[in-house]
């Protein structure tokens, strides 16, 4: 059983000029690109994602800002939350902006919302989670997870946000090891 309960309710969310703000995360992992786990092979690059309950395709974790925390804390948050996952906040890849039609209220009529998004390295899986009886979690590749999103925000996150993250991030690596 988990100890852990979602946060529900608007009561403490942010707007700006009409816009719901959420936070939000890409979950990542690297794995072997072989079974066998030797440490010369290469590492592919897994995120992760989670159904919704309100339709088809997959999404990323995200969800509502609220006025007691930083928009890091809502993101990590948010992944513990929607994902069972727990990692480290990396870099901060961007904001979008999207139409909800779900989130429409009194303070954002249209639904307007903008997003932060952060890059989150994975480094634990919970088995209990508050969201674990209405999401599953898959592991991705990148051109999979393309494929497979829900919300051209949310690809545009992974394709011009995180993938870019990711390609200079590891550039700065192998700089650095050499």
């Amino acid at each position: 059983m988990s100890d852990l309960v979602a946060r529900t309710g608007r009561l403490q969310q942010r707007y700006e000029a009409g816009c719901r703000l959420v936070a939000g995360c890409i979950p990542f992992r690297y794995r072997n690109s072989n079974e066998t786990g030797d440490n010369n092979s290469e590492k592919v690059v897994e995120v992760l994602m989670i159904n919704s309950p309100s339709g088809p395709g997959l999404l990323f974790p995200k969800g509502g800002w609220e006025n007691d925390e930083t928009v890091e804390e809502a993101a990590v948050r948010e992944a513990v939350e929607e994902a069972g996952v727990r990692g480290n906040l990396m870099d901060f890849i961007g904001w979008y902006h999207f139409k909800s039609k779900t989130h429409q209220d009194e303070f954002s009529p249209e639904g307007l919302c903008k997003a932060a998004m952060f890059a989150l390295f994975v480094t634990e899986e919970l088995d209990a989670w508050p969201e674990r009886n209405t999401r599953t979690r898959s592991w991705l590749t990148i051109p999979e997870a393309v494929e497979s999103c829900r919300h051209p925000w949310m690809k545009g996150a992974l394709e011009d946000g995180f993938s870019k993250w990711l390609a200079t991030s590891q550039q700065v690596k192998r700089r650095t090891q050499v």
